[in-house]
């Protein structure tokens, strides 16, 4: 069984900036979705900043 991750997003926030853009509901699921994203985003960051020779995570080592 893989062990869920903690949520790194405000639920609320979240949902508020989704909901701002129009008027859109926002499933509860969302919320996993882009947190697996924001995970995913970290580990490519930690990968370039490691292939790169440094310790520092920089803007530009999250990957668009």
């Amino acid at each position: 069984m893989v062990k869920p991750k903690d949520m790194l997003l405000i639920g609320s926030k979240t949902k508020d900036a989704l909901r701002s853009m129009g008027k859109y509901n926002v499933s509860n699921d969302v919320l996993d979705a882009l947190n697996t994203q924001v995970y995913w985003l970290i580990d490519q960051a930690q990968k370039r900043c490691s292939a790169n020779g440094r310790k520092t995570i920089r803007n530009h080592d999250i990957l668009a």
